[in-house]
């Protein structure tokens, strides 16, 4: 693979709150043994998946560059998905959901570029480069495919999470890791299981974020496409699992039509999946995913879609039918005939319109929250947003004037108009006020002596959606994951048996005499009595000669596969 770094134009316009996740890959890092796993899933998947993968599959591959014999470099890579408007990022592990589908919204393929141990060989819960690259890459060279992910990403990094959700995605992380790292002790894998299973059983009301990462799990993942009766795969979950690709074609899965019902079914990362939907076309699945992004806050606003922003706890954005945004955490609505009549946020607030922060209106300017009324003024059925300069006159909304403005919900706002700023279509978006009392019955909600008071303009909330508005308002610097992938441990005998794989791997790029393969084998049997996968390799070597080393060979991998019944289909599986 070409070991220098290749550019994509799509990375540099990636945000820094994303570069942020991004890590380099160290192609040095990938040992002998990696390369024989790579190697030995990408031959046994090609082999099996021309039969029962998406043809964009084997299209894929050849589309995207992606090698059987070698890890491929995420430069070389993001050369050949520039070609079809893609780019690759390496990083660690899982990342955060938002993150991650927003990386899919800028056309960038998110790769965990660590490879799983040999002896996961069949299946990791942890995210890696052949579940990645070998997975999610070769399908994306299906334009129609490549336009689902992207509009996901989109649509995804906007859903509202609840607290539980970045609770889950740290368990799940860190079973992860666990669960892939060597001599991890059971004690510390039960516990980080029942972790997840605790959480799991308590999650309350699926959250947006929750639901669409079901959707992703159920066709990205783990999805099949074509008819119930003759179902293709194209989920990278399964491209990625030479175990779990043959097991989803069994009776043992059931094939359910694929539909919205699918947001609300949950999975296990840990266990082969019962059940998987089909879908009929790709195109079927942009179908709906519109239709689950109707009943999100993103397009439903209103009182619903502040309370679900309350109960996130996060930073999050609402829109008002003016287009002023605005972004902080919100923590409290006061609410009148199931509709909002008053909104606040605490801490860092910023004010936007059309993503852009609005001039003298970032977090400086409102540090410690901010709140407004929405809606109409009582008695008027014209808003302030669709009066006339004429209108705003008439009712004295001009500068200068001391007014008294009284909304629908007992919100009185009284003060000395100083300003108002208007959005491009002249129509008012916020009002600024000195002296000014904000009140709700009883309740003092501003007073003069916390200094000038902006009242946002909106007669209701059309969108409320996770993250900023415009995304350089606040420092989204290091929100990283809190745990670390772990690495495989360096000993006296890992290192022999990695320097008898990259002999056999020399042997076998460089066509070089296979005399040496005695040696090698002798040292194989006497110190590293587990390893199967060397053996299998030089069998492959010898497959074509009369050497008797190759019977030898053969009757030690059927006495390995008596000694170790679990590996006895790897071993035959790589045989055949």
């Amino acid at each position: 693979m070409n070991p220098n770094i290749e550019t994509n134009p799509l990375l540099d316009r990636l945000p820094k709150h994303l570069q942020q996740f991004i890590k380099p890959q160290d192609y040095s890092d990938y040992t002998p043994i990696n390369q024989a796993v790579w190697r030995y899933v990408m031959r046994k998947n090609v082999d099996y998946l021309s039969k029962v993968a998406h043809s964009s599959y084997l299209d894929g591959l050849k589309k995207t560059g992606i090698e059987i014999d070698s890890i491929p470099s995420m430069y070389g890579m993001n050369r050949i998905l520039s070609e079809i408007g893609w780019a690759a990022v390496a990083v660690d592990g899982f990342i955060p959901p938002n993150a991650f589908m927003e990386f899919q919204a800028y056309n960038v393929l998110v790769i965990a570029s660590d490879i799983r141990q040999l002896e996961h060989i069949e299946y990791t819960p942890a995210p890696d480069i052949i579940h990645e690259g070998a997975g999610h890459a070769p399908i994306i060279a299906n334009p129609e495919y490549a336009e689902y992910l992207r509009r996901f990403g989109e649509i995804g990094c906007k859903a509202i999470s609840s607290h539980k959700d970045y609770q889950m995605y740290e368990a799940i992380r860190l079973l992860s890791i666990l669960k892939e790292a060597e001599d991890t002790p059971q004690e510390k894998i039960d516990e980080a299981e029942k972790a997840v299973a605790d959480l799991q059983n308590n999650m309350g009301e699926l959250s947006e974020m929750a639901q669409i990462r079901n959707l992703h799990w159920w066709t990205v993942e783990y999805g099949l496409i074509g008819t119930i009766e003759n179902p293709k795969i194209y989920g990278a979950g399964l491209l990625s699992s030479i175990g779990e690709s043959a097991h989803c074609m069994t009776d043992n899965v059931k094939k359910i039509p694929y539909d919205i019902s699918a947001a609300n079914q949950s999975f296990d990362i840990t266990q082969l999946q019962p059940q998987l939907y089909v879908t009929p076309t790709f195109s079927y699945l942009s179908l709906i995913l519109e239709e689950f992004a109707n009943k999100m806050a993103l397009r439903t606003g209103g009182l619903s879609g502040i309370q679900k922003l309350i109960q996130s706890n996060a930073l999050g954005t609402i829109e008002l039918s003016t287009g002023l945004q605005i972004s902080g955490v919100f923590t409290n609505v006061i609410e009148e005939d199931h509709k909002p009549v008053y909104i606040q946020t605490t801490g860092k607030t910023a004010l936007a319109y059309r993503e852009k922060e609005l001039v003298g209106h970032g977090t400086l300017t409102h540090p410690h929250g901010f709140g407004s009324p929405i809606g109409k003024l009582k008695g008027f059925n014209l808003a302030i947003e669709d009066m006339s300069p004429k209108d705003l006159q008439a009712y004295s909304i001009v500068e200068g004037e001391k007014i008294k403005l009284e909304f629908e919900g007992n919100i009185i706002v009284e003060g000395e108009i100083i300003t108002g700023s208007r959005n491009l279509h002249g129509e008012i978006i916020l009002i600024s006020f000195k002296n000014c009392t904000v009140t709700h019955g009883e309740t003092i909600l501003f007073q003069p002596e916390w200094g000038n008071y902006d009242m946002a303009i909106g007669k209701k909330v059309v969108s409320a959606f996770s993250g900023p508005a415009d995304v350089n308002s606040f420092d989204l610097i290091n929100i990283v994951p809190s745990t670390q992938t772990i690495k495989a441990k360096h000993t006296a005998v890992r290192d022999e048996l990695e320097n008898l794989y990259a002999s056999v791997r020399d042997i076998r790029v460089n066509k070089k005499s296979t005399a040496e393969l005695q040696n090698i084998f002798n040292k194989l049997k006497e110190n590293h009595k587990n390893d199967w996968l060397l053996s299998v390799e030089i069998a492959e070597l010898l497959k074509d000669s009369s050497d008797s080393l190759l019977q030898e060979v053969l009757a030690y991998l059927e006495q390995l596969k008596e000694r170790r019944p679990e590996i006895a289909h790897l071993v035959a599986g790589g045989l055949d």
